[in-house]
């Protein structure tokens, strides 16, 4: 694999070469990665990825990865899951659930982006790596940072979610903790990042970073058959995830990989935080940052990074953007885990919740394929329900007492359960 990539201004087009930088000095617009199509349809065949593991490295020649590049774990590789209880419930006929609940190590959709940010760390010669987090992106960073042996710093706002802080603990990594929001915390990050010789995943590795999400996108396709759905619902909190689907697509109708066709993308946010969806549905031309105020802290970004690109995406996609409301998100999570046996994060909850209300708007037609993303797992924001689900009455170790509890729960007798 020969490097067929650089960082290219999104806005002049300067190029960069590749650097362990995230903006233009130029124009000070963000710096992503440009590839060379023409080489990558000589490197890059289809028919050869029957020949490895599925996981996200499978499509190793559409990622920033150094030449010498070999896979230090298994990432990704999820399913896609054929919904049926709860397509149903909403009246849709393919309905599809995308899970990166369960990917490998930390169980977020963030394992990805870690995984294309730690190849670049290593090729740039940064021993400590690190990130700014809500949390998701804190556990896949310590996780992978212990596989890889390096020494690891992350910085998170003071009031996260306690299991999200246990699980970047357990890694062992340096936790330092800020008294304020994400907003802040991202700031004093590029801070550091410019005093340090450290490696920021989302900060001057964040190109490189990125690229990860697209692998959430290339697995949607092949599990489709090598085929675009016609909508995808992501959630949004920095705004790039949804940017780097559409990206993802694009290079596979572009390699020739799949046939083009129109695909609607829908951001999700939730209301306590959700300058993207303020700016699509109020039709403003730059969005309003804000304070978050929301139990969706993975989701809790007022100053999203890439909000301009994802709100020019949903809007020339012909897709939408909605949020709902804390009960809504816990009232999704709740939903999903009843018809389809999937725990979700908040974030999750988010993604279901303004999928029911798009198809209520009938942005989302019954006849149309549609994936949701569901992008962390919900056994680190177990405080956001814990409330729903309070602990029952222990009864007698007696028959006749557990037919009282049936008589008590089922509202019938206990003979008639028994018949």
């Amino acid at each position: 694999m020969s490097v067929h990539y650089e960082l290219r201004c999104r806005e002049c087009g300067k190029t960069w070469g590749n650097v362990p930088r995230s903006f233009c000095e130029d124009c000070f617009s963000p710096l992503e990665i440009a590839y060379d199509y023409d080489s990558l349809r000589k490197l890059a065949r289809r028919e050869d990825l029957s020949n490895r593991a599925f996981n996200m490295w499978r499509y190793l020649e559409l990622l920033p990865l150094p030449e010498d590049f070999a896979a230090p774990n298994a990432i990704g590789g999820t399913p896609l899951v054929a919904s049926r209880k709860l397509a149903a419930h909403w009246g849709l006929k393919n309905l599809y659930l995308k899970n990166d609940a369960v990917c490998f190590p930390s169980l977020s959709f963030k394992d990805r982006v870690v995984g294309t940010a730690l190849t670049a760390a290593r090729r740039f010669g940064f021993e400590t790596v690190g990130c700014s987090s809500t949390g998701n992106l804190a556990n896949a960073v310590a996780a992978q940072a212990a596989q890889q042996g390096f020494d690891v710093c992350v910085f998170i706002p003071a009031d996260l979610e306690p299991a999200k802080v246990l699980n970047t603990a357990v890694y062992g990594a340096r936790i330092v903790r800020i008294n304020g929001n994400y907003d802040h915390v991202n700031r004093l990050c590029a801070q550091i990042a410019d005093r340090f010789h450290w490696g920021l995943v989302n900060v001057n590795l964040r190109p490189y970073y990125s690229e990860g999400s697209k692998t959430h996108g290339y697995e949607i396709a092949e599990q489709l058959g090598w085929t675009l759905p016609d909508n995808v619902v992501v959630p949004m909190a920095g705004g790039s995830l949804i940017t780097k689907i559409a990206k993802a697509f694009q290079e596979l109708v572009t390699l020739g990989w799949v046939e083009a066709k129109p695909v609607k993308f829908f951001g999700a946010q939730a209301t306590g935080c959700s300058p993207i969806a303020d700016a699509v549905k109020r039709n403003l031309l730059r969005f309003q940052p804000q304070k978050p105020n929301t139990i969706a802290r993975s989701l809790a970004i007022g100053n999203p990074a890439d909000g301009p690109f994802a709100m020019k995406l949903i809007r020339e996609s012909g897709g939408w953007a909605e949020d709902i409301s804390d009960p809504e998100i816990v009232a999704a999570i709740k939903l999903l885990a009843e018809t389809e046996g999937i725990f979700t994060e908040t974030a999750g909850g988010v993604t279901v919740g303004v999928t029911k209300k798009l198809i209520t708007q009938n942005r989302i037609k019954p006849e149309e394929s549609t994936v949701v993303c569901i992008t962390g797992n919900g056994l680190k924001t177990t405080d956001a329900i814990a409330a729903e689900f309070p602990a029952s009455e222990a009864i007698a170790p007696r028959l006749d007492a557990f037919e009282a509890y049936l008589d008590a729960q089922l509202g019938t007798t206990a003979a008639t359960a028994k018949a």
